[in-house]
């Protein structure tokens, strides 16, 4: 996976929940955490997340990462060359799924034709 569709992935997940550990990024992202520790630093070194503190009980503190208004700005960027990319892979994808069609159609009628002929007489 590239760090442009992580970086899409993580900003989608914090907007939806910024309470989110970094263990549990990485948990959702499917990759190490030393990785998300340092894609999570480099949104907040461009300025697309804040870490922000809040209480999360009346003992405990936690983080939060919300998005900044440039945060929001690069994630709809984001989103939209995201959207670009994969409906080419989609367009990509029928034309190999119908070339593999026709090759398989192919394939049987020969099959068929074979078996139309009888066994082969070979000497």
């Amino acid at each position: 996976m590239v760090n442009q569709e992580l970086e899409y992935r993580i900003l989608k997940l914090l907007e939806k929940q910024p309470d989110l550990t970094q263990r549990q990024l990485a948990e959702e992202l499917g990759v190490s955490l030393g990785k998300t520790h340092y894609l999570v630093k480099s949104l907040i070194d461009v300025g697309w997340v804040k870490l922000d503190n809040f209480q999360r009980s009346n003992s405990k503190w936690g983080y939060a990462y919300l998005l900044t208004p440039k945060g929001f700005v690069e994630k709809a960027a984001i989103t939209a060359r995201f959207l670009i990319r994969k409906q080419r892979e989609y367009n990509e994808l029928q034309q190999e799924i119908a070339q593999l069609q026709e090759e398989v159609k192919r394939q049987q009628d020969q099959d068929h034709d074979k078996q139309e002929q009888g066994p082969s007489r070979e000497s």
